[in-house]
């Protein structure tokens, strides 16, 4: 950090000057997170009744891998998923370990899924829920498809090479080798919480064998019905009457987590 100190003024003076512009910004932020709260408390408000009104927590702090498609295996394997051409370049460029587990949707119009290992071996059930992820982040959710071929393959099969007179974008690999196939994978999707007092609240979305095993309670997230906004709502007021308060930007969470298209959600599950 680099600070200015004009010749015309004394350490001292300069000093006191940079101290009382500190305070003036603390004032402000203040005032700011005081602002989010009472818009915070106005949305709450505006959803209608339904959602109790409780304590307001404070905002939590994004995790490095929420910019990126993503759940937590019922074995506590972090999978990750591209949201377009630049995650997707990022996760298998930068992200993906010669340790992990590639994975992708026999559909144009899939993203690259990465298991992350960690060195170990994950289970054929958190395979399959790795499977199961990669095919309702596909266009075949958007199209409706009850179920849709996935195969998985090792990160030293990809490559940027394409065959010869073709080009590869951004965002896009070839998978060259033997691949292993979940044939009709079927696309499932829950999203649940779980509450606690040292992190507050944390989401769960993926595949329901996993939420369930995650969460400590969930909803399931289904075809058609209304709009994503709608559909993130709805799902927000269930889980409000299970909180102890409202958590500020947890509506955008929400909205961040769903599929793409009209969803319906589902009676909530305990």
């Amino acid at each position: 950090m680099k600070v200015e100190i004009g010749i015309s003024k004394s350490l001292q003076e300069s000093a006191d000057a940079y101290y009382a512009l500190a305070k003036k910004a603390k004032k402000k932020l203040e005032g700011l997170e005081k602002a989010s709260l009472e818009m915070d408390k106005k949305i709450f408000s505006a959803m209608g009744p339904g959602v109790p009104q409780k304590k307001l927590h404070r905002k939590r702090e994004r995790e490095w891998f929420e910019k990126f498609r993503w759940f937590y295996t019922s074995e506590g394997f972090l999978v990750l998923g591209g949201k377009d051409a630049k995650t997707n370049e990022t996760i298998v460029k930068k992200i993906m370990q010669p340790q992990d587990i590639y994975f992708h949707a026999d559909i144009h119009g899939a993203p690259h899924v990465v298991l992350k290992t960690g060195g170990k071996n994950p289970s054929e059930a958190s395979k399959k829920e790795a499977a199961v992820f990669a095919a309702s982040f596909s266009s075949a959710w958007r199209e409706h498809l009850p179920y849709i071929d996935v195969y998985s393959a090792k990160p030293e099969q990809l490559s940027k090479k394409a065959p010869s007179g073709e080009s590869i974008g951004t965002g896009a690999f070839m998978v060259y080798g033997k691949r292993e196939w979940f044939r009709k994978t079927p696309l499932d999707f829950a999203l649940g919480f779980r509450e606690t007092p040292e992190k507050g609240i944390e989401l769960f979305p993926g595949p329901e064998s996993a939420v369930r095993k995650n969460s400590s309670f969930y909803v399931n997230i289904l075809f058609g019905g209304e709009p994503k906004s709608a559909a993130a709502k709805k799902t927000l007021k269930i889980f409000a009457g299970k909180l102890s308060g409202a958590y500020p930007q947890l509506l955008d969470d929400i909205a961040a987590l769903l599929p793409s298209g009209n969803l319906r959600v589902e009676n909530p599950r305990n």
